[in-house]
């Protein structure tokens, strides 16, 4: 008996320590000390996250216009080829379970260890399957190029699965600053090696390379920034309800991507890599001044709001802020952008893509339906409703994707068209049920857009009649005049009063964050 004592306290002395250890891990998943200071960590994470996006925009426009320039229009529909595919199955490369860590009120260390576990299970296995895929590929659209490109992009989905739960602790912990700094560094690097590789006439090779640098990067980023470290899983985590919850969101998310490469891949497929290259660059010069807006406003409000969804008034509040907020951003930018569309094609990716024009124009008549089509995403995931996510996007995919297939035979305009009237047409419906059980209505919704849209609406009108009354040639001139037009419009704006009030709630924003700035 006494013999065994000694084994015994040291046993005991282990499992000591094992739990403080843990209790050590755990603590970098604790919440509680958010709640004191939401709003304005809400607010500093918009300072550095706005701010990291506006320096990554200027980035990838210097590559967007070096790259047009030293690549042709099938160097881009070439990879686009390949991109329609792994965009999918980008869906499940963290099996939703990034937002799963960041939306669970409570979760623990073995909880998330064995995410990680499943995360790098599924990337690892994407991988093998995009190998794999990369001959068929080459069979369907008749590119044996195709092979080799598919076998290189695979190794993001590895990467991906390495960084998912990382990203999301650093996210559920609001570290807004790291994560801005690492996204800054990554996309400097990416592109970087991009437009060395296009000089040293690596072609679409340069395409491949800029995705898969900015993925490692971050990759390694997030494991020096994040104070976590994963143990090996165990059977008594307690992850169903986690999983099953990602696995819901993964799937919405393998819908949803499938509805916005599915245009690609019905071009790719009838018109070859030519159209689709014009097309893919159109969409993607389109997205350029959308995803450094999109991207980190989501990852400041689907924590955010996950934190008040005990408050419906507050939850609904905050929802109509980011959207009002967004709108007032976006709305000029794609009014003029419609108006412009000709001029901006020559001048960013010069004349040889001046048959991407007419779809970029048509796609930028739906683009703020796109950002309220997101915007129910963040919904769906900061409250936990992944089933209701799920039914959605099974409703309105074969919609989508039945647009465009409509439109093929029309060309790539005809596809433009035909998905953007189609989303326009669905949005209502789809705003209504994803309001569902909240405190939002479509009415809210119309009085927090009114004011943003309006004046994008005089200056389309104003920069149109412009260009008609004058006929500038020049495309700096005809820039110019798009510019004045939609100046006049927002000065005209400042006489209604309601705008003056919503302008004026943005500054006090805005002195709230130059306060947060000058205190840091």
């Amino acid at each position: 008996m006494t013999a065994s004592t000694p084994h015994l306290e040291r046993s005991q002395l282990v499992t000591s320590g094992c739990d403080a250890l843990a209790t050590q891990r755990i603590d970098p998943l604790s919440t509680e000390h958010l709640h004191a200071d939401l709003k304005g960590r809400s607010v500093r994470g918009g300072v550095f996250t706005v701010s990291s996006q506006g320096i990554q925009f200027v980035v990838q426009s210097v590559a967007t216009v070096v790259l047009a320039r030293l690549l042709t229009p099938a160097d881009f529909g070439l990879v686009a080829m390949v991109t329609a595919l792994t965009g999918l199955a980008q869906a499940f490369a963290d099996v939703g379970l990034s937002e799963a860590t960041i939306q669970r009120q409570d979760i623990n260390h073995d909880q998330v260890s064995t995410l990680f576990w499943i995360n790098v299970a599924v990337g690892f296995g994407l991988m093998l399957a995009t190998i794999a895929a990369g001959p068929v590929l080459a069979w369907f659209y008749g590119q044996p190029r195709l092979t080799y490109v598919a076998c290189l992009v695979s190794v993001t989905f590895l990467v991906g699965g390495l960084r998912v739960q990382p990203d999301a602790i650093l996210k559920r912990q609001m570290k807004f600053r790291a994560l801005a700094i690492r996204d800054i560094v990554a996309s400097t690097l990416g592109v970087g090696v991009a437009v060395t590789t296009a000089l040293l006439g690596g072609g679409y090779w340069a395409l491949v390379a800029l995705p898969l640098t900015s993925n490692l990067t971050q990759m390694t980023l997030s494991w020096v920034m994040v104070n976590w470290r994963p143990c090996l899983p165990r059977r008594g985590a307690k992850v169903g309800s986690l999983v099953a919850f990602g696995g819901n969101v993964a799937v919405s998310y393998f819908i949803y991507n499938a509805n916005r490469s599915a245009d690609g891949v019905l071009i790719g497929w009838y018109w070859g890599s030519g159209p689709l290259g014009l097309y893919s660059k159109a969409f993607n010069l389109l997205m350029l001044p959308l995803r450094p807006l999109s991207s980190p406003v989501a990852s400041v409000v689907i924590p955010t709001f996950s934190r008040t969804q005990a408050d419906p008034e507050r939850f609904a509040r905050y929802y109509l802020r980011a959207i009002n907020l967004t709108t007032w951003v976006m709305a000029p930018v794609f009014g003029f952008l419609f108006v412009a569309a000709h001029p901006v094609i020559a001048l960013v990716l010069g004349r040889q893509w001046g048959g991407a024009a007419p779809v970029f124009q048509i796609l930028t008549m739906a683009a703020l339906g796109q950002l309220l089509l997101d915007s129910t995403l963040w919904l769906f995931v900061s409250r936990g409703e992944s089933a209701r996510l799920l039914r959605l996007m099974l409703v309105i995919s074969p919609v989508l994707i039945g647009s465009f297939a409509i439109g093929l035979r029309f060309g790539i305009k005809g596809v433009a068209l035909s998905g953007s009237v189609t989303l326009l047409g669905i949005l209502p419906w789809v705003l209504k049920y994803a309001f569902q059980g909240t405190l939002l209505n479509l009415r809210r919704l119309a009085a927090a857009l009114v004011c943003p849209i309006s004046p994008a609406v005089v200056g389309i009108f104003l920069a149109e009649l412009g260009l008609w009354v004058v006929t500038p040639q020049r495309i700096l001139a005809q820039l110019l005049v798009a510019v004045l037009g939609f100046a006049a419009a927002y000065l005209l704006s400042l006489l209604v009063p309601a705008v003056r009030k919503q302008l004026l709630s943005l500054r006090a924003l805005s002195d709230e964050m130059r306060l947060f700035r000058q205190t840091a």
